[in-house]
């Protein structure tokens, strides 16, 4: 049985984002000294044309990914690494049959001229010969898109001259021996703003007047925004087409590697439930509004600074959302936005949203319900009970008493937080307060007496209020936790009365 075993596809790290890792699948130039050996020494034809096809699934995924990356290095990389694929199948197809052009002549129903069928050739033979030639000539005309793109990202961060590939000596005044620099294409290119904090906290906007920053008049660098192009998509398609083709002609022992599908399954191990918790599970979240959710580290979310990234691509958040807590209603969906900011459960507080939450120890979300009779009074009456103010001043005054824990008079012996200390099999009831405030009191633009429909925006606030409960039921090395939520109540949704007063005249 004729099997290939190849390496994963992309390095990659749990507390990074899958498309920032920079190293190669596998060694280019030994694969080049491999190819250049097989012209002395003759492999079998399965033999090289499995590893040649390998390798050239490879480098469509490579490629896919360089057109959305800004980092230039990446671009360099893959365009080296289809010059050498390109040679490397040349070679292959000459040793072979010395002209693919005539047996290789496209048909309605074949890319095969059978009339031109060299006797040492089998038909599966011979057609992935013409299906590896055709992929590899379909990729080939992405060799000037590549220069193109390439002079573009580096408007974007150093592209340094390269050194020879053996290495070239440095020569420096200061030390006696000249140290041997060598070509590093897997190491992200140097930025040109290099000089971006590193602040893991924002402060916390509040609307209707300025607050202070951490570093005055400081704004940080617009991440560039990289569509692919239409040319070479279509063309990566009609070379994954073709390649498919030439897989089909082999053996059903002979093994491929997808690596789109080794990449997917890598990003949701990284930041997704497993696919068996649900299974797990499954008597719990047969129970009205209940759900099962990975808690990620802060750090998942969080871009590191100094760092370039395509902004037209999905994030973390993006591609594993909060869960939904209820239905949408003119856009707006509440959430249950919580993540892990060291040893603690946090809710995360975007706009004028807040919350807040207790640990009330070992008790079994089953028993819990919208009176919250399982939980000890006089924690279940501040939950039941808490009226949040009408007037968007005063609500965000509340906002920042929890979350800071300052000023508190709810008349309670405890603190009340917008987060608790994470602990496993514990349970965590949360009141979560949201809202979506009008276009024109966000972005801050003045309207005339005269936009009656700007106007009328003013009354189109949406908003929630729930009670829910999780529960963490599992812990992973990376500090994420799988949580069990339910939804306990919902409460009346929260009007602000004076939003008027935050236009602009």
């Amino acid at each position: 049985m004729r099997q290939i075993f190849l390496g994963l596809l992309l390095p990659f790290s749990l507390t990074s984002t899958l498309s920032s890792s920079q190293g190669p699948e596998y060694h280019f130039q030994s694969d080049l000294n491999h190819n250049l050996a097989s012209t002395s020494v003759v492999e079998p034809f399965y033999t090289t044309a499995t590893r040649l096809v390998q390798q050239q699934m490879y480098l469509i995924a490579r490629l896919e990914i360089a057109l959305t990356e800004p980092d230039p290095n990446r671009m360099r990389s893959v365009r080296g690494q289809l010059t050498i694929q390109t040679k490397s199948v040349e070679g292959f197809l000459q040793r072979q049959y010395s002209s693919p052009k005539t047996l290789c002549t496209p048909r309605a129903d074949s890319l095969i001229n059978l009339s031109a069928l060299p006797v040492q050739l089998t038909e599966s033979q011979a057609q992935i010969y013409c299906s590896l030639y055709a992929s590899s000539q379909e990729l080939l005309k992405l060799a000037p898109v590549i220069d193109r793109l390439l002079s573009r990202r580096g408007e974007l961060a150093l592209v340094r001259q390269l050194p020879l590939v053996s290495g070239e000596r440095q020569f420096e005044i200061v030390l006696p021996l000249a140290p041997v620099q060598r070509p590093n294409l897997g190491k992200p290119a140097t930025p040109f703003s290099t000089r971006e904090p590193d602040l893991t906290s924002s402060p916390l906007p509040i609307v209707g007047r300025g607050t202070k920053t951490a570093i005055a008049n400081y704004q940080p660098p617009m991440q560039p925004a990289i569509a692919p192009l239409e040319e070479a998509l279509t063309t990566l398609k009609a070379a994954k087409k073709l390649l498919k083709a030439a897989q089909v002609a082999f053996s059903r022992e002979t093994q491929f590697i997808d690596s789109q599908e080794t990449a997917a399954t890598l990003d949701r191990f990284a930041y997704d439930i497993d696919p068996q918790e649900p299974q797990t599970y499954a008597k719990f979240l047969e129970l009205s509004n209940t759900g099962i959710f990975r808690v990620l580290p802060d750090s998942a979310y969080r871009r590191q600074p100094n760092t370039l990234q395509n902004r037209l691509q999905a994030s973390v958040s993006g591609r594993y959302p909060f869960p939904s807590l209820g239905e949408t209603k003119a856009g707006f969906t509440p959430s249950l936005a919580l993540q892990v900011v060291g040893d603690n459960f946090d809710l995360v507080h975007s706009g004028i949203d807040y919350g807040f939450m207790v640990d009330v120890g070992n008790l079994p979300l089953e028993t819990l319900d919208g009176s919250l009779q399982a939980v000890a009074s006089p924690m279940r009456e501040f939950f039941l009970n808490y009226q949040p103010p009408q007037q968007l001043e005063a609500l965000q005054v509340d906002r920042r008493r929890f979350l800071t824990g300052k000023d508190q008079n709810w008349q309670q012996s405890q603190v009340i937080l917008a987060g608790a200390k994470a602990e496993l099999n514990h349970t965590y009831i949360v009141r979560s307060l949201q809202f979506q405030l009008p276009e024109i009191i966000v972005s801050g633009q003045p309207i005339s007496q005269q936009n009656s429909r700007s106007r009328a925006q003013l009354g189109q606030l949406q908003s929630s209020d729930l009670i829910l409960a999780f529960r963490p039921v599992r812990r992973r090395s990376d500090g994420s936790y799988t949580i069990l939520w339910r939804v306990l109540n919902q409460l009346p949704a929260p009007p602000i009365e004076d939003l008027e007063n935050y236009v602009p005249d």
